[in-house]
């Protein structure tokens, strides 16, 4: 599925227990990319802080964000494709993954802080405790218009997210 105008990324960005992992794997799954999961770029010290129930600084997150920014240009310059899952929570961060680059878009999972919240506690074995979700709701700044985001409701199957975001992305199948 690569078009013209086909994306190199598309960074699967919202608040931690929006179904990023879940909805970006499908989502490379159905374009037949490759997936990547953001959270495997963060140093251990930042895994450490949050594992023990400390929301990350956004000192913690300048080298993580540059690090799949990193990956990000990489695919590019292989002619490469992926669906990155990562928070990319404020403006800024998604200025350094993307940085002035049309071939990364960017796909907000929204949704309700009560349907999150109630998929968090039934969550097993992720750093993320769910007590850290309001800080997330508090730091998360919505993407604009400007930013040319794909936005979907996580209050649908999985399958049907992706099939909005596949919609959205109008790709021209090759």
């Amino acid at each position: 599925m690569v078009g013209s105008e086909t994306p190199c990324a598309l960074v699967v960005m919202g608040v931690s227990g929006s179904g990023k992992s879940t909805v970006a794997d499908h989502l490379a799954g159905r374009l037949g990319w490759r997936y990547e999961d953001g959270d495997r770029f963060h140093p251990a010290s930042n895994v450490a802080k949050m594992s023990a129930g400390h929301p990350l600084t956004d000192e913690d997150r300048w080298p993580w964000l540059q690090a799949i920014a990193d990956e990000i240009d990489r695919l590019s310059a292989a002619r490469e494709r992926a669906v990155i899952a990562c928070s990319a929570l404020k403006r800024a961060y998604r200025d350094i993954l993307v940085h002035g680059r049309d071939d990364v878009r960017i796909v907000f999972l929204d949704g309700a802080p009560e349907l999150i919240a109630a998929r968090l506690t039934t969550r097993k074995g992720h750093f993320m405790p769910p007590g850290l979700l309001a800080s997330q709701f508090r730091t998360l700044e919505r993407p604009g218009a400007n930013e040319r985001p794909i936005i979907v409701s996580i209050d649908a199957p999985v399958e049907r997210i992706v099939d909005d975001i596949v919609s959205q992305l109008n790709l021209v199948p090759q």
